[in-house]
């Protein structure tokens, strides 16, 4: 079988979804919450501050049909739900982990740059 290579900088490439995903802030955050174990999705949505009911479905969907995170239901009454990564879900999950932990440890260059920016005059194009 031959290997097809992938260019996520081609427009019509079918990986550019994934990166959509990925590039998600909350599909970070939900990756985020779950490598800290398994979550229900009433705590999964606690876990993820301001991620609305129907956005965390979307995403647990998408994540789930990408192989990222696993649904798991449990026959009780109620049934209970629980989501939790896969192998590839937890290698990727630490990647956005390491990014998001970047971003805050850099978010006071990153606010003196914006005020800097903001407080430039800027100069009239000729």
């Amino acid at each position: 079988m031959m290997e097809t290579t992938w260019d996520v900088y081609l427009r019509n490439c079918p990986c550019r979804d994934v990166l959509d995903l990925l590039a998600n802030k909350w599909t970070a955050l939900v990756l985020g919450a779950l490598a800290r174990g398994p979550h229900r999705f009433g705590e999964l949505r606690r876990a993820v501050d301001g991620i609305s009911q129907k956005m965390l479905t979307q995403n647990l969907r998408q994540l789930e049909r990408d192989g990222f995170v696993t649904r798991t239901v449990y026959p009780t009454t109620p049934p209970t739900v629980e989501y939790a990564l896969t192998e590839m879900g937890a290698e990727v999950g630490a990647h956005l982990i390491a990014l998001s932990a970047w971003s805050q440890a850099n978010f006071d260059r990153i606010r003196s740059a914006r005020e800097e920016y903001d407080g430039r005059e800027l100069q009239p194009v000729r």
